[in-house]
């Protein structure tokens, strides 16, 4: 497991076409990639199982528990992306409830873009 972040410090200011905001950069694929958003209410869960495919947890709102293969579990909050390999093991809890975007795709190397926490 490992955890990223992209929040406003870590993105850079854009002024092209005249542009003034931040961008955190996350991800470029060129393959199929499955994008969902995810809301846990409290004491939600999302259970320990295998990511099918290398897989992308961006956590929005809210803040909670993740874990991977050996169980040990982290808490992340508002700017975190959590990365599972294929096949790692994982699993997502929160006690007060959290939104999160997944990204799903046989292509994600998320340090193309962001540092790791």
């Amino acid at each position: 497991m490992e955890i990223y972040q992209f929040n406003k410090e870590t993105g850079k200011k854009i002024s092209k076409f005249n542009s003034n905001f931040i961008m955190s950069r996350i991800i470029q694929t060129e393959n199929p990639t499955h994008i969902g958003c995810m809301y846990l209410e409290e004491n939600g869960i999302i259970g320990y199982h295998q990511a099918v495919v290398p897989q992308l947890l961006f956590i929005l709102n809210g803040e909670g528990f993740v874990c991977g293969d050996k169980k040990e579990y982290v808490k992340v909050q508002f700017g975190d992306a959590v990365f599972w390999k294929k096949d790692e093991w994982h699993e997502t809890k929160t006690d007060t409830g959290l939104t999160a975007i997944v990204i799903e795709s046989e292509e994600l190397n998320p340090l193309s873009f962001m540092s790791a926490r």
